[in-house]
């Protein structure tokens, strides 16, 4: 605590102000002008002086005016006074340390702060001090420069302080009174502080007004209509004088009605410009209105006539709601008690301001909660608060069943009943809402007992059930199809044949099945809400009652009638079938069956005419009509989402057709493949009769074999269920390939397509990228064409310019690109600005380099202008100069070979005309002139014209003429004024060689300047006696210069190497990505004024923000640190990074600061953290100003260039008028970021280093904001904690407090990121929202295209405008490893053609947690951007997409912009975040969202949903139970003898269909099928080839293995969350993972999700072959290979794919480590890394918390692990062929015996081993001779075989596991029975059985070096392909660091 202890005086600090009276220190932290985050600097200084207890917050002012008068007055000590009255107990948590220390520092600098002391007491001390200051610096600041009104603020805050510490020094020392002249000065400071009140964009105080940004004439116009208060009455405590002065607006007169705690919400009203209010509040309140109208209640909005008085009242309610919103906390996610809140309080507002009289008081109308402080957040915000408190506190942190306590779903959907209005307003203690919090009335215990509020009309229940409830639709309509293949087939009926009436009456039996299928989900309606009823209305019940009456009496009318073969006598419905005699023509069909179908149809053919017209479906959802009610009741509940959601009538014909043809393909499939060819086996199986079993067969006399026909039918059942997910994965991979190649993707995707469009580039950017006045519609086009930029348009050129060169500058800052390296940079750049004499467009050198080398020789014959000089110059490959030397054709032939490539056409053009501004600047002497202008060029133009030039020049000597001008363009390069002599040698061998070598023809004028200048004995460019010069070197020197010559010596010196220019990879995929984009349909780009404003927010917790050094330096086990492994990785970027630096060796960037702050920066920008987050974020702020320069700048700004503007003057930053300073306005009323660090409070006083990092990006980046959450410990009659939303910036290099928001109480109680976000949206502004994850990036090329993408709201995307726009993602962490590379595939696939075609044509995308962009207005209306119930919405961000579909809102995706993000790159991250991706999916698929979607939505949209939602996860559980029920199946068949009946039966009958069904399987990976979106995205966008070399690479690097591996993680967490919850956030951590994990690290993590699992299906596999009898060897390979691979993969994936996994060295030290870990005991505090006890209880702790049915289905599940016991028994020889139950039975003494021998052990050990060591061995002896005695007893007489023996492990292990697993879903009362010692001790040996299994062979494989080798260059093959030398990473690589 050196400097924390510092604030014992004021708050002693480290530094002197620079603004104070002395202005020489030192800045803590500094900010380089620099426009590039990559050249930040970081400070390595903590928050010492700023670490202060929370309870003591008073005193932190106190310490940052110490920091700046520290070296002036350092005799300070009022801060250990205050900090002692604040807390004189030092309760407060950290205060004792703090007061200790500070009174430590003040007893060890007393003496020394005396002698200091100016004058004799403290009290004159700084009596002095405060005049000297206030005189000398503030006045005269005050008096100066009023635009830096920061400096202002500052003085007038520290002067504040000041005068506080004067008073208090007097007071303590009993001085006389203050001075009046001080008390004077003290007030005005007083009154001046709340003028420079810190703000966040714009200033509204009186100082603010002449800053730029309140230029504007909207932000103009926007304060007017605030400050327009007129009309309205003020109350009392309001100050009269300020009410005068005009300072107050609108908002705060609503905060002094409802006493409101903060207006932060002006910043979002401010933000309403001159468009018509009326469209923002119309947005504002369609929600509130829908509401008002969904519960029959008028909306209290009442506008007033006049036009002023309208706009007021308007901008009152839009403030009110705002405000109501502000301070609503947690509330923000009960959208609609928001609106019941606004509503009441919207009604008192119009009753204020219309003079209303009350009824009851006789007085006008007051707020009913007001006029005390702080009134709105205790008695309304608070309330409500405690209620979702409590209820989460009922959710015992989500471990707790959903049915148990209220979500914030359930608290909402309360006012979704017209009961909420009973609340009242005031709202009413004793209200249903409140039923919670009644045990608690002010503060005191309450007599009645709390209730909760209780569910409303969803209960989350836990069942797979949900998945058939939620989509019934789907799994009936499966259902009947499966029903009509099985008949038709079963009846062998031709696919012509079917509408035969026989066969349709057949098929009609599915109307049964129908009828049956919808009972099923009556009853499950009413099963799994039964906890909810009780919020029910009467009329709800009603419906479901009635809904379940009738289909069980259409179930039971429908099989009657069906039955009923036109028999009067057998069925009562004679004389009704009379009636219906005209139906009689179906004579094989009942009629009365028809009528009772056709009735039973009608509701279907009524909602099939709604699907044809979605029009009329979203009309009557929206209906008030009551039939149309009625109607709508009976079909589903009215709630109010989730109505009206139906699309266009286009829309619906395109996805329909999607899935019309999908299905098509499926069942043709599944009936001719699945269905088809089991049906004359089964019809064989069922004839089969007197089997021979063998085991004990309960049911010997059954017919027909029904077990043998499930076993071989249940597997192929599963697959047709299943087997649509492949189909839709096949469809989806072609449909978006094809919609993508229509979006024009992938039509640039190599430099060389980029060379061939790059003339087409300029005229794209000014069409997509520049505003325009024509409004054009985006129209589809086979071929896009844009006009290109002609010479004559330099401004729209040089606008090009200065946006391509900001992207190469960016790829410059970033590393990517080099000076040195051919220049690349150079190569790269436009010229800034073109020199009008060349009348042609300056492509980037990199185009052109490469073609003047082919093209010199060509220039020859150009037919322009020419000169001689000119023309040789170009000649200087030596091939082109040998062709040209060589040349004999005519000139035209040339010139048409020049014009054959643009490029090489501009280049020779340009060249020439360069050289010619170069001659005219170098040659300034009047002989010289008129030699080489009047004479050679006008001979070379005229020879050119005459097309005689080859025939008049000699081209032998050309290539020593093009040496001869190189070195002259070097020399004027360099500009050397010592090298005047050698450029005029230069000029004087040109020209000899021009004239006596080159010109065939001799020219008399040329003879006769010879003569003149031998006869004057002066020689031509030397400067004669008394003469001007004739060569003006150097020439002067500007920047067009500069640019023009080193532009012509790139052209003349660099040629092939420009082709790899830019070599870096990523700049090449990002250029080509770019320039590909403008050929892609956008909207067109408004002006930067006019565009939508918008913030990005990005949620961080805890995360890495800037890595420190010694995190760089840290070396693993490896030995290898983060900065050698980055180095390898990225090698260019590194030398890149080196030449930036200007270090050549690793040595020299620690010899300074500097160099490892930029080192810090360098690794933390190519990692996963805050720092490369926020970097790409800004350059939002970046293309933003560029883009207002370039729509503001007029035509000479432009023409000079934006880099001008760039680094400005100090006097253009205090000048508000200056186009600087309007950029910087324009940028900040656009764009707005916040970081919502919610954990930066505590970590500043914690002295945390994140801390520090996160100011110093604040420093850095001046437009940051920051939104953490306070805890504040608060003193007064009993401590408590309050929390605070805070808002803060950098102000002269420290945070600054903006908006303080009291909040009800902790803002976190759901899942943590969504309440992060929601404390912190309210600091968001404008009108659409971008949430961007801590593990993203941004890219400058793309931050130009933000303009365009915000267009798309106000774009045509159908019945709804968009609600959120979809961004796809670049993931830039594919090239760490193989598995970062499968990752990246997988996850960009989805993120691109998956997104694609969920937007396109299936319209069911949503929200998943990736850059897209809310409207925001429709969101914080809506409940946010995300839910944050606790568990159910664990995957937060995809419920704000169902939110937003479920009210009616439209979501879109789109390719043409995209931002970077980071995945996870080792297995055990992976696997944590797939393992939190199926948990949430287990969740949503209980949830309401869901059940509603696939409830409202039509039918094939349904589907849409289904199969992209949690149908996934559906379908891969499926998958791995066909397995089981295969293997299970057969197993069943082998083990009773039913399989060798079968095939007995088969051989005599010659039945190969039968035999061949026998040995078939039904296994498809669904994994493997992740490879077809991944070929067909990166076919589009980098080719087919590129894709399949791709495809082949990755199967190599076992791609299929960890595919399939992910599948087992998806099917256990899924599974397990639905049946016993659990599901939680899971960290994965965003480091660079190239580490080993230990054996006992990746057992713990697998073991229950992979291990077990792969063990039983190894087991079964076993026990198939040595039983099975269908199967030869070699067909039981084929059959089983599938499983085989499915089991290795679960068992051996995360060893192969562990770095050094098979290192010998390394195995060793894992089995030491996990032996160690296995027999350690657990204990309380023992984590469960250090013990396998610990490890257990925590792997089973889900177990305890689920519910009955939970434990109800483990116990089933479990039942199947003794099916092995009992078919094994019967097939020992010990058995001798006993079929009897009794062998059964004595197989299980067997089992007890060997339990009562362990447990005899046990205790033996714990009674004997210590005291009676020998009697235990004793023991141990005599059980061990009993055992031989038993084996041998067996052997001899009940011939006991060893075969049995390993047969009986087959048979009694899975027992043993069925045991745990019973055991452990029943511990409570295992515990009981003081069997759980046992239990863990079964465990114990299990767990190491299985763990020695498994490592055995990865050991075994380690002992062969050429493994290690072979996996080391599988798992990082992509490294290696960029040159990564692994095996000198993984070895450690020390001596070359």
């Amino acid at each position: 605590m050196e400097e924390g202890s510092v604030g014992k005086k004021i708050g002693k600090s480290t530094s002197t102000s620079s603004h104070g009276p002395d202005n020489s220190e030192p800045q803590r932290l500094t900010r380089r002008p620099s426009r590039s985050a990559a050249t930040t600097t970081f400070s390595t200084e903590v928050f010492d002086n700023e670490v202060v207890p929370s309870s003591l917050q008073q005193i932190a002012p106190i310490l940052r005016v110490a920091t700046e008068i520290q070296n002036d007055r350092p005799r300070r000590f009022y801060a250990f006074e205050k900090a002692h009255r604040l807390d004189q107990s030092s309760n407060g948590r950290g205060v004792r340390q703090f007061k200790t220390s500070l009174s430590q520092r003040l007893e060890r600098d007393d003496a020394p702060s005396v002698a200091a002391r100016v004058k004799k007491t403290d009290a004159r001390e700084i009596e002095s001090f405060y005049k000297q200051y206030y005189e000398n610096y503030v006045k005269a600041l005050d008096q100066g420069e009023k635009a830096d009104r920061a400096q202002l603020g500052k003085a007038y805050q520290v002067a504040g302080v000041l005068f506080e510490v004067l008073c208090a020094v007097n007071k303590s020392e009993k001085a006389e009174e203050v001075p009046a002249d001080i008390i004077a000065s003290a007030r005005d400071v007083e009154a001046k502080q709340v003028i420079y009140a810190p703000y966040n964009i714009l200033p509204l105080d009186s100082a603010g007004e002449s800053q730029c940004i309140m230029q504007f004439e909207e932000i103009k116009a926007a304060v007017s209509a605030l400050r327009n208060t007129r009309g309205l009455n003020w109350p009392a405590s309001v100050d009269q004088q300020q009410q005068k002065s005009g300072e107050l607006d609108l908002l705060d007169w609503l905060k002094a009605m409802y006493m409101y705690y903060n207006v932060t919400s002006k910043v979002t009203v401010m933000q309403l410009d001159d468009r018509a209010i009326d469209v923002v509040m119309n947005k504002l309140f369609k929600n509130y209105k829908t509401w008002c109208k969904f519960l029959e209640r008028k909306h209290s909005l009442r506008l007033p006539q006049g036009q002023e008085e309208g706009i007021q009242r308007k901008l009152l309610y839009m403030g009110l709601y705002l405000l109501i919103w502000g301070e609503a906390a947690n509330v923000r996610f009960l959208p609609e008690c928001l609106c019941y809140i606004f509503h009441n309080m919207a009604y008192e507002l119009h009753g204020l301001l219309a003079g209303n009289v009350s009824i009851v008081t006789g007085e006008n109308i007051k707020p009913s909660y007001g006029g005390d402080d702080e009134a709105f957040l205790r008695k309304v915000i608070t309330p409500i608060y405690l209620v979702i408190e409590k209820e989460t506190m009922r959710s015992k942190n989500g471990k707790a069943p959903h049915s148990a306590w209220c979500n914030y779903d359930d608290l909402n959907e309360y006012f979704w009943s017209a009961d909420c209005f009973a609340l009242g307003w005031p709202m009413r203690d004793d209200g249903d809402f409140f039923r919670s919090t009644r045990d608690m009335t002010q503060g005191k215990l309450s007599s009645h007992k709390a209730e909760s509020l209780g569910k409303s009309y969803f209960v989350e229940t836990r069942s797979f059930w949900h998945t058939f409830r939620s989509f019934d639709r789907l799994w009936t309509f499966l259902v009947l199809a499966l029903q009509i293949m099985i008949i038709i087939s079963w009846n062998d009926v031709p696919i012509s044949d079917v509408f035969e009436k026989e066969v349709l009456y057949k098929l009609s039996s599915i109307f049964i099945t129908a009828a049956f299928l919808r009972f099923f989900q009556g009853l499950l309606d009413i099963i799994l809400n039964f906890p909810g009823y009780h919020r029910w209305k009467f009329t709800c019940i009603f419906r479901s009652i009635l809904k379940i009456i009738s289909s069980l009496a259409w179930s039971i009318i429908l099989p009657l009638c069906y039955i009923h073969q036109n028999d009067n006598i057998s069925m009562p419905f004679g004389k009704v079938e009379d009636i219906l005699s005209s139906l009689n023509r179906f004579e094989r069909i009942p009629s009365l069956y028809l009528m009772v179908v056709a009735l039973y149809l009608l509701p279907n053919l009524l909602s099939a005419a709604l699907f044809i017209f979605p029009m009329l479906r979203r009309w009557i959802e929206n209906s008030d009509w009551l039939i149309v009610r009625f109607l709508l009741w009976w079909s589903q509940p009215r709630i109010y989402v989730g109505r009206g959601m139906h699309e266009s009538q286009f829309a619906l014909i395109k996805y329909t057709l999607f899935w019309v043809v999908l299905l098509y393909a499926k069942f043709a499939f599944s009936f001719f493949f699945q269905i088809k060819p089991l049906i004359e086996p089964t019809k064989d199986i069922m004839k089969i009769k007197r089997i021979q079993y063998a085991w004990h067969e309960f049911f010997p006399d059954a017919k027909n074999n029904y077990g043998a026909v499930a076993a071989l039918w249940l597997p192929v059942i599963l697959v047709y269920f299943m087997d649509t997910q492949i189909w839709y994965a096949i469809f989806s991979t072609l449909c978006g390939g094809i919609i993508g190649a229509f979006d024009r993707l992938g039509e640039i995707r190599t430099l060389g397509m980029l060379r061939s469009r790059f003339q087409s580039i300029p005229g794209a950017f000014s069409v997509c990228l520049l505003p325009s006045e024509k409004t054009e519609k985006t129209r589809f086009s086979l071929s896009k064409r844009f006009s290109e930029v002609t010479p004559n348009r330099r401004t729209e050129a040089a606008k090009f310019a200065q946006l391509w060169n900001e992207v190469v500058c960016s790829f410059r800052e970033e590393d990517f690109i080099k000076f040195t390296y051919c220049r690349e940079m150079d190569l790269m750049l436009v010229p800034y600005s073109s020199d009008p004499s060349l009348k042609l467009i300056q492509w980037p050198p990199f185009l052109l380099a490469s073609k003047v080398g082919f093209g010199s020789y060509v220039l020859l014959l150009y037919p322009g202008d020419a000169s001689f000089l000119n023309i040789a110059v170009l000649f200087q490959v030596p091939i082109a100069l040998d062709m040209a030397v060589q040349f004999r054709s005519k000139d035209t032939d040339l010139w048409k070979r020049i014009c054959a490539d643009e490029y090489m056409k501009c280049a020779v053009i340009e060249c020439y005309e360069s050289f010619k501004l170069v001659l005219n600047a170098l040659v300034v002497g009047h002989t010289e002139k008129r030699l080489i202008i009047g004479i050679i060029i006008k001979e070379v133009e005229s020879n050119i014209s005459k097309n005689t030039f080859l025939t008049s020049f000699r081209m032998s000597s050309l290539p020593i003429l093009c040496k001869q001008f190189v070195k002259l363009v070097e020399n004027l390069k360099e500009g050397d004024e010592s090298k005047h002599n050698t450029v005029v040698l230069l000029l004087q061998d040109m020209l000899e060689v021009v004239t006596r070598d080159m010109m065939i023809n001799e020219i008399r004028e040329l003879v006769e300047l010879g003569h003149s200048s031998k006869d004057s004995g002066t020689q031509l460019f030397e400067k004669a006696t008394d003469s001007r010069p004739s060569i003006a070197f150097p020439p002067p020197v500007t920047a067009q210069w500069e640019e023009q010559i080193k532009r012509l010596y790139l052209l003349l010196t660099v040629n092939e190497s420009a082709m790899d220019v830019p070599k870096n990879l990523e700049a090449r995929r990002r250029i080509t990505f770019f320039t590909n984009s403008l050929f892609m349909n956008m909207p067109r780009a408004p002006q930067v004024r006019k565009m939508l404003s918008f913030s990005v927010m990005t949620p961080y917790y805890s995360e890495e923000t800037v890595y420190s050094k010694s995190d760089l330096d840290m070396e693993n086990e490896d030995g290898i640190s983060i900065k050698y492994y980055l180095r390898k990785i990225f090698p260019d970027e590194w030398e890149n990074f080196m030449e930036r630096i200007n270090c050549k060796e690793d040595v020299d960037i620690f010899e300074n600061d500097e160099n490892i702050l930029q080192l810090r920066h360098w690794v933390s920008l190519r990692g996963q953290t805050l720092c490369r987050t926020i970097r790409g974020m800004m350059y939002y702020r970046r293309a933003l100003k560029l883009q207002a320069f370039l729509d503001m700048a007029n035509e000479k700004e432009i023409l000079e260039g934006y880099k001008a503007v760039t680094i400005p003057s100090e006097e253009e930053k205090k000048n508000q008028k200056s186009l600087y300073a309007r950029l910087e306005a324009v940028a900040d009323m656009k764009f707005t970021y916040v970081a919502t660090c919610q954990n930066y409070g505590n970590q500043k006083r914690s002295g945390d280093r994140r801390a520090t990092d996160i100011l110093n990006l604040m420093v850095n980046n001046p437009a940051l904001r920051v939104a953490y959450i306070d805890e504040v410990e608060e003193r007064g009659a009993k401590s408590h904690k309050a929390y605070y939303s805070v808002l803060i910036k950098a102000a002269d290099n420290l945070d600054q407090e903006i908006y303080r928001i009291k909040l009800p109480g902790s803002a976190k109680l759901g899942e943590g990121k969504p309440e992060n976000q929601n404390h912190a949206i309210v600091f968001t502004r404008g009108e659409a929202l971008q949430t961007i994850d801590m593990n993203q990036d941004n890219y400058l090329e793309e931050a130009f295209k933000m303009r365009n993408l915000l267009e798309e709201f106000n774009e045509d995307h159908g019945v709804r405008p968009p609600t959120i726009l979809g961004v796809r993602e670049h993931i830039f962490t594919g090239s760490v490893s193989s598995l970062a590379w499968f990752m990246s595939n997988q996850e960009t696939s989805f993120v691109t053609i998956g997104q694609r075609v969920l937007a396109r044509p299936l319209k069911v995308r949503f929200h998943y947690g990736h850059p897209d962009v809310f409207d925001r207005i429709f969101h914080i209306t809506r409940g946010g951007i995300s839910k944050a119930s606790k568990g159910i919405n664990l995957s937060e961000d995809i419920f704000a997409g169902f939110n937003s579909t479920l009210r009616r809102g439209n979501i879109t995706h789109h390719e043409y912009i995209q931002v970077g993000k980071g995945r996870d790159v080792g297995l055990n991250q992976i696997s944590l975040f797939e393992a939190k991706v199926a948990c949430g999916n287990g969740e949503q698929t209980l949830s309401r969202d869901i059940y509603r979607l696939g409830h409202r939505f039509d039918f094939f949209r349904m589907l849409s949903c289904y199969y992209t939602t949690t149908g996934f996860y559906v379908s891969s559980m499926l998958v791995v139970l066909t397995v089981y029920a295969y293997l299970y199946g057969r197993l069943y068949l082998s083990l009773s003898g039913l399989e060798r009946a079968i095939m007995k039966s088969a051989r005599i009958r010659g039945d190969t269909a039968l035999k061949s069904v026998m040995a078939s399987q039904s296994v498809v990976q669904l994994g493997l099928l992740m490879a077809l979106p991944m070929v067909m995205e990166i076919g589009l966008e980098r080719g087919f080839r590129t894709a399949v070399g791709d495809l082949i690479i990755m199967q190599l690097q076992l791609a299929a293995v960890f595919f399939t591996f992910s599948l087992g993680t998806k099917l256990h967490y899924f599974g397990r969350t639905i049946l016993h919850g659990g599901a939680k956030y899971r960290a994965t951590g965003r480091g660079f993972v190239v580490r080993h994990e230990k054996f006992a690290e990746n057992y713990r993590m697998y073991s229950r999700s992979h291990f077990t699992k792969a063990m039983e299906l190894l087991i079964l596999l076993v026990v198939y072959q040595a039983y099975g009898s269908a199967a030869s060897n070699t067909a039981y390979f084929f059959l089983t290979a599938s499983m085989w691979f499915l089991v290795v993969s679960w068992l051996f994936a995360p060893f192969l794919f562990n770095p050094s996994g098979f290192e010998w060295q390394k195995i060793v030290e894992d089995w030491e480590d996990w032996s160690t870990w296995i027999s350690n005991h657990g204990g309380i505090g023992v984590p469960a890394n250090k013990s396998w006890e610990s490890w257990w209880e925590e792997e089973h702790e889900h177990l305890q918390f689920t519910g009955p049915l939970g434990r109800l289905m483990e116990l089933l599940l479990s039942i199947r692990f003794f099916f092995y016991q009992y078919g094994i028994v019967y097939q020992l020889r010990v058995s001798q062929r006993d079929k009897s139950i009794m062998i059964y039975g004595l197989s299980w003494l067997v089992i007890l015996a060997v339990i009562v021998i362990l447990k005899i052990v046990s205790m033996g050990r714990k009674k004997f081993s210590a005291d009676f060591q020998l009697m235990f061995r004793l023991l141990k002896l005599f059980l061990f001779v009993g055992f031989i005695i038993t084996l041998v007893i067996l052997f001899q007489f009940l011939g006991l075989t060893v075969g049995d023996i390993f047969a009986s492990l087959l048979a009694f292990m899975p027992t043993g596991w069925a045991i745990l697993q019973i055991a452990q879903a029943f511990k409570p009362l295992v515990k009981a029975l003081g069997m759980w010692a046992s239990v863990k001790a079964l465990g114990r040996g299990y767990e190491y059985i299985m763990g020695v299994m498994i490592f055995t062979p990865v050991a075994i494989l380690a002992w062969f070096p050429m493994v290690y080798d072979f996996q080391t260059r599988l798992l990082f093959n992509q490294a290696f392909s960029r040159g990564l030398q692994i095996q000198r990473i993984l070895a450690g690589g020390k001596k070359n660091k």
